[in-house]
């Protein structure tokens, strides 16, 4: 019963700091985010729930972040909160070791692993994929229509708008000049008023032009121009009044079909990456043997020279001009092209050097030539196949650094653990100071090995596996370090400790005095 209530104390524990952290790391990377997309979000005149749910995919990409590091924060308070308040020792006094006080929380973050593990493989390729797609509208929204002073407006699509003055608390524009272009003829319909308003629509998908006192010109269309052989005819019209509606069809916010972004990696489950790794290597095995039979085919042999001793012969028969019914009239051929004949047909055998010898220089001429732009050929084939092969190559790593991210985001909140628990243990200080400071450094230092070395398994410097476990790997014996010496009462973070050692270091090299030194002499 005791070991119940105890294991719900540790629970307890360490599930507000966690909660707490968590929702302190998503707000920070969210407002990194923010600081970095800010200028695609600002001044587009995007609704108040479009902005939301931008924010809420984002939320949901940036969890493999901020999970570890809020376990690892809180798994340090805990436990620094424990050794602080004296509670770690009375828990140990009554005969129970770390690593007894510690179950409750390992069985936890088994449990918090295999949600990750669920979050990455299910909920991470939606948001991703719902997140990608709404960045795309936000990023090609175009702004909110703004018109200043003096200067011309051409965010309309058809139009280009000057305004010499506004005033803003009477919605009114002074001195407008509108040049209407929307049919790619020119400027053939000029507008100029002494004043008007400007009005958008609830839908934002039309603006309203009320101009008042103003002049409109116009000139006749190229079609007209057979009629007036000197000029074009020309317009005006004069007006107190007039409404001008401008559709606003670039402003207007639209989704992208998320079909337009279903096939990237980032948006696949780990069966979907599994299917399409195979499927990768399936295709990049076909295009390899498809480039020696293309080698063998279409430039060392070209269809007249085939692979099997007949189509040798035949095509060096053809090279000289001869056919298999020629040899039976061979008498009529030199003795010298009679032998090459037979020797080719009856065989198999050829001799290049003889053949090339017995041909004029405009042949030879001719056959180097055409050696060497199959050879050049050949190398731009090859040239091309590599960057082709190179590029699928690197599509694969890609989909195998996403397969095993789905298992590391596990692993590290398991690993992160271990190391914070116990340097909670050792530091014995809770709250917010030294167990942030302290998780913050072994974060850093997690996250720039993940990042080294998923960089270099895009540099093909590791392998995928090796690459993507790094951290895992380096951290691990750390981990283990760490619980050894918290299990064993260590004071490795006491920094009494090494200033004792300082002191004893400086008393031992103390300087011998005067009185000593005589003596010695004497």
């Amino acid at each position: 019963m005791r070991i119940k209530k105890l294991h719900i104390f540790i629970i307890k524990s360490y599930v507000s700091p966690l909660v707490m952290t968590f929702f302190i790391a998503l707000f920070v990377l969210l407002m990194q985010f923010l600081w970095k997309y800010i200028d695609d979000i600002v001044g587009k005149g995007l609704e108040w729930y479009v902005i939301l749910e931008l924010l809420l995919y984002t939320s949901a990409t940036l969890v493999p972040m901020a999970l570890p590091l809020a376990i690892l924060l809180s798994s340090i308070m805990t436990f620094g909160n424990l050794g602080e308040n004296y509670e770690l020792v009375a828990l140990k006094s009554s005969g129970l070791s770390l690593t007894r006080i510690m179950m409750p929380l390992i069985i936890l973050s088994v449990f918090i692993s295999g949600i990750a593990f669920f979050f990455s493989n299910n909920i991470m390729p939606l948001a991703n994929l719902k997140f990608n797609a709404l960045l795309y509208d936000v990023r090609n929204q175009r702004p909110q229509l703004t018109i200043k002073e003096g200067i011309f407006n051409n965010d309309i699509e058809g139009y280009s708008i000057k305004v010499g003055k506004k005033d803003n608390n009477k919605n009114m524009l002074y001195d407008i000049l509108i040049y209407d272009h929307k049919n790619s003829m020119g400027n053939k319909r000029v507008t100029v008023a002494k004043s008007g308003s400007m009005i958008m629509t609830n839908n934002k998908q039309y603006l309203i032009l009320t101009l008042y006192d103003g002049v409109a010109y116009e000139e006749g269309n190229e079609r007209e121009k057979k009629k007036y052989e000197k000029s074009l005819p020309h317009q005006r019209e004069k007006f107190a009044e007039q409404t001008v509606m401008i559709e606003l069809a670039g402003f207007r916010f639209s989704r992208t079909s998320e079909n337009l972004f279903n096939n990237n990696y980032q948006m696949f489950s780990l069966r979907q990456l599994t299917i399409a790794i195979d499927s990768l290597y399936i295709g990049i095995d076909k295009s390899y043997s498809q480039l020696s039979q293309n080698l063998i085919r279409n430039t060392f042999f070209r269809k007249e020279f085939l692979q099997d001793a007949d189509g040798i012969k035949a095509g060096m028969l053809g090279a000289l001009n001869v056919s298999k019914k020629n040899i039976e009239d061979s008498l009529k051929i030199k003795k010298e092209k009679k032998e090459i004949l037979q020797k080719i047909y009856f065989t198999g055998k050829i001799n290049i050097d003889s053949i090339y010898s017995n041909m004029d220089t405009k042949r030879r001429s001719e056959i180097l030539d055409y050696a060497a732009n199959a050879s050049r050929n050949t190398k731009t084939y090859l040239n091309s196949s590599a960057e082709e092969f190179k590029f699928r190559l690197k599509n694969i790593r890609r989909h195998e650094i996403e397969w095993h991210r789905k298992f590391t985001l596990s692993f590290a909140c398991m690993v992160l653990f271990f190391i914070g628990a116990p340097l909670g243990a050792i530091i014995r200080k809770g709250g917010l100071g030294m167990p942030v400071v302290v998780s913050v450094f072994f974060f850093i230092v997690y996250y720039v090995i993940s990042i080294s070395g998923e960089k270099m398994v895009r540099e093909e410097m590791l392998t995928t596996f090796q690459g993507m476990w790094l951290s895992s790997a380096v951290l691990l014996p750390l981990g283990i370090f760490l619980t050894y010496k918290a299990a064993n009462e260590s004071v490795m973070m006491n920094p009494e400790n090494y200033l004792a050692g300082i002191k004893k270091f400086f008393r031992k090299n103390k300087k011998v005095s005067p009185d000593e030194n005589s003596a010695d002499n004497k």
